[in-house]
C-alpha cells in the first residue's frame, strides 16, 4: 500500500472514531513496523490492522500516526471486519489466537505479560469484581502460572497474544506451611546461602507460607511439591522491582545493540520471557522484561554493569542486566547462540553438566523461531 493510501486511511478513521474511544496513538519511530507495534502492546498485527483501517501487510510511515486499541475495541473492530463472529462463545477467538490455558470451573490460568485489566476486559467483568473475587490489590501484579477465579463464574477469557507458548520456568516452587529455608536447601543439595543469595532472601529470615522461590535446575522436588500450593502469593523484596511498564522491541533492540549483542536475539529472548512486560513475575521469582532473578541481577551489579548502578525499578535497566547476562553467557560459550540462550534458560553450568533439558530445546527453539519477527 502506497503511504498516502495508509496516510488517507488512518485520517478517515480519526475523523469517524468515537469520542469514547480509550485507543491510544502512537507515533511511528525508525525501524517499526505495524507487527512490532502490535507485539510491544500485546495485540495481533490483524487487530491493529483492522482498528486502523489497514491491512495486514501494510507498511507503516515514519512519523504518522497509529491507534493502539484496548483489547475489547480491538476486537469490536475484527468483528466489524469480519474476521471473527459477531457474536463471540467461549471457544471463539478474540483479538488474540493462542487457546485459553484455563481450568474447569470459570477460572483462569495466568500467562506471561497477562495484567488484570486484560484479563477483566476479555471475560467481560471489571477489573474491581475480578480482583475482589481473587482477594488481589486491582493495581497489583499478576504471577504468571497462579490461578484466577473468574467473577461470576463466567467463561475462560482468550489469551492475549503473548509470547509464543513456551515452556514453564524452571526450578519454580510456592513455598508450603511447614517449609522453612534450610530444609529446602537441604532436600535440593545446595547452602542456605546460596538459595537465599538467589533468590534475594535473608538466610536467617521468615520465609512465608506462599513465597514464590527458584530452586536449583534439575535438583529433587523438596516434599511440599506433592501438596496443594498455596491460593496467596508472596514475592520476595528484592531487586529488581516488578514495575508497570512496558518496552517495545525497538527499546530491547537499541539497549542490546549498545551491548554488542544481536538485536533480534535479545527482543526473541525478553518476548519469550515476558512480552516485554515489565511487571511480569514469575513462578520461580524472576522479574521485569528479561525475566532477571535477583540473584543475578546482584551479579550483573557487581562484576558485569562497570560500575554503572542500575536502577531497579527501571524497564530499561532490567533490559540492561537481562542483556549484560545474555553477554557474559555469549562470551562463556565461544559465542554458540543456542548455548547462550540455553544457558539463559537451564543455566549455562547445567547445560554443560547435563546437557540440554527437553524444555530447554523447546525454550531454544522458540526464541530462534521468533527471531525472524525482530529482523533477525
Amino acid at each position: 500500500m502506497r503511504p498516502s493510501l495508509i496516510l488517507l486511511s488512518l485520517i478517515a478513521m480519526l475523523i469517524t472514531a468515537a469520542p469514547a474511544s480509550a485507543a491510544a496513538p502512537h507515533t511511528v519511530q525508525p525501524g517499526e513496523t505495524l507487527w512490532s507495534i502490535a507485539a510491544a502492546n500485546n495485540l495481533t498485527t490483524r487487530t491493529v490492522a483492522a482498528f486502523n483501517g489497514l491491512s495486514e501487510d501494510a507498511q507503516v510511515v515514519l512519523g504518522s500516526t497509529i491507534m493502539v486499541p484496548t483489547t475489547v475495541e480491538g476486537y469490536a473492530a475484527l468483528q466489524q471486519t469480519g474476521a471473527v463472529p459477531a457474536t463471540p462463545t467461549a471457544s471463539a477467538a478474540t483479538a488474540s489466537a493462542p487457546a485459553p490455558a484455563a481450568s474447569s470451573g470459570g477460572s483462569y490460568t495466568v500467562q506471561a505479560g497477562d495484567t488484570l485489566t486484560a484479563i477483566a476486559g476479555r471475560a467481560g467483568v471489571s477489573v474491581q469484581s475480578l480482583a475482589a473475587a481473587n482477594g488481589l490489590d486491582p493495581g497489583g501484579l499478576l504471577i504468571a502460572g497462579s490461578t484466577l477465579r473468574l467473577a461470576g463464574g463466567g467463561a475462560a477469557p482468550a489469551t492475549s497474544n503473548t509470547p509464543a507458548s513456551g515452556p514453564a520456568p524452571q526450578g519454580a516452587y510456592k513455598v508450603r506451611a511447614g517449609d522453612t529455608l534450610g530444609n529446602l536447601a537441604r532436600q535440593t543439595g545446595v547452602s542456605v546461602s546460596a538459595m537465599a543469595a538467589m533468590n534475594g532472601l535473608d538466610p536467617n529470615g521468615v520465609l512465608p507460607e506462599g513465597t514464590v522461590l527458584k530452586l536449583p535446575t534439575g535438583a529433587p522436588a523438596p516434599a511440599g511439591a506433592s501438596t496443594p500450593a498455596p491460593a496467596q502469593t508472596v514475592v520476595p523484596n528484592a531487586a529488581p522491582d516488578p514495575t508497570p511498564q512496558r518496552l517495545t522491541a525497538a527499546d530491547v533492540q537499541s539497549i542490546a545493540a549498545a551491548h554488542g549483542v544481536s538485536p533480534s536475539l535479545a527482543a526473541a529472548i525478553a518476548w519469550q520471557e515476558s512480552g516485554f512486560n515489565n511487571g511480569m513475575v514469575s513462578g520461580a521469582n524472576a522479574r521485569g522484561v528479561m525475566q532477571v532473578m535477583p540473584g543475578t541481577w546482584d551479579y550483573v551489579q557487581q562484576n558485569l554493569a562497570g560500575g554503572q548502578q542500575l536502577n531497579p525499578d527501571s524497564a530499561a535497566d532490567n533490559v540492561h542486566a537481562g542483556v549484560m547476562y545474555l553477554k557474559r553467557l555469549l562470551d562463556d560459550s565461544g559465542g554458540d547462540e543456542n548455548a547462550a540462550i540455553a544457558g539463559y534458560y537451564q543455566g549455562l553450568s547445567s547445560v554443560r553438566d547435563r546437557g540440554m533439558f527437553d524444555d530447554t530445546k523447546q525454550y531454544v527453539a522458540n526464541v530462534q523461531a521468533l527471531r525472524s519477527r525482530f529482523g533477525g
